[in-house]
């Protein structure tokens, strides 16, 4: 089947759309950071001090499963500590992709303009936040934090997870005939004009191929897509969410997405 390749952009200089912040404290005023968790309470509250340290003018909204470690509840606490800090308690294990949909809904209706994916597994520094900004501020619509363009990289990983990540996003890049050299990262950031254009509630993906679907959502809606460098770091407490059943959705979403878009359907 033939693929016809989309135009995406690595962060390069253009007219600002959005004026830097005058003080260092106003960094990520106007932004939610939405993060889902389920068992990360040894990580927690590292991530969010950090995040919050990097991007003080941020908010961030922790949106837990019922984790029976406890996370929940130390969410409760950190929020009580910062005002700041939120928390979506959700009654079982839902999925990522509906995390993230909740989450961005809260933050739509209480007024944001930028919204990003982080994990609390520390796996996504929060060193790069400032480097989303200024994609922003060159007037991208959606950020992508990739491990695949000179400067990005993957630490800690086996070359077993190298092999299967490397060709996931080959597959997928090719059945959809997008440039972007990350689909799977769940470091992104998003406006409020590309949510919109997304149509979350019209997103089926709910496992890591939500990442792809609202990539390719995005392109096909012809917002402007910028990559940042990331270096990604596996996780250091915990342990990985991810699982055969999602990785065989993933691969059947890809068939999907493609067959959806080139019928007009998305």
């Amino acid at each position: 089947m033939a693929t016809q390749a989309f135009p995406v952009t690595n962060d390069v200089a253009s007219e600002p759309r959005v004026a830097a912040p005058e003080r260092a404290d106003a960094l990520g005023q106007g932004a939610l950071i939405v993060t889902p968790t389920y068992n990360e309470r040894d990580n927690l509250r590292e991530f969010v001090r950090a995040t919050l340290n990097t991007v003080p003018g941020a908010h961030l909204l922790v949106v837990d499963d019922a984790s029976p470690d406890g996370t929940g509840q130390l969410a409760d606490e950190l929020a009580d500590e910062d005002n700041r800090v939120h928390v979506l308690h959700r009654a079982a294990k839902h999925g990522l992709g509906t995390a993230y949909i909740e989450g961005f809904a809260w933050g739509v209706e209480r007024g944001y303009s930028y919204f990003f994916e982080m994990d609390a597994d520390l796996s996504h520094d929060p060193h790069y936040l400032p480097a989303f900004f200024e994609a922003f501020a060159r007037g991208a619509d959606v950020v992508v934090g990739s491990r695949n363009i000179p400067g990005g990289r993957v630490e800690g990983w086996g070359a077993g997870r190298r092999l299967l990540s490397k060709g996931g996003l080959l597959y997928s890049r090719v059945i959809l005939g997008v440039d972007v050299s990350d689909l799977t990262t769940g470091y992104k950031a998003y406006t409020l004009r590309a949510l919109e254009a997304i149509k979350l509630s019209a997103v089926r993906s709910n496992g890591y191929s939500f990442q792809v679907e609202t990539t390719y959502r995005a392109i096909l809606a012809g917002l402007d897509v910028r990559e940042v460098p990331i270096v990604f770091v596996d996780r250091r407490a915990g342990h990985s969410k991810m699982s055969r059943k999602i990785f065989a959705e993933a691969v059947w979403m890809v068939l999907k997405l493609r067959w959806r878009g080139a019928t007009g359907q998305l």
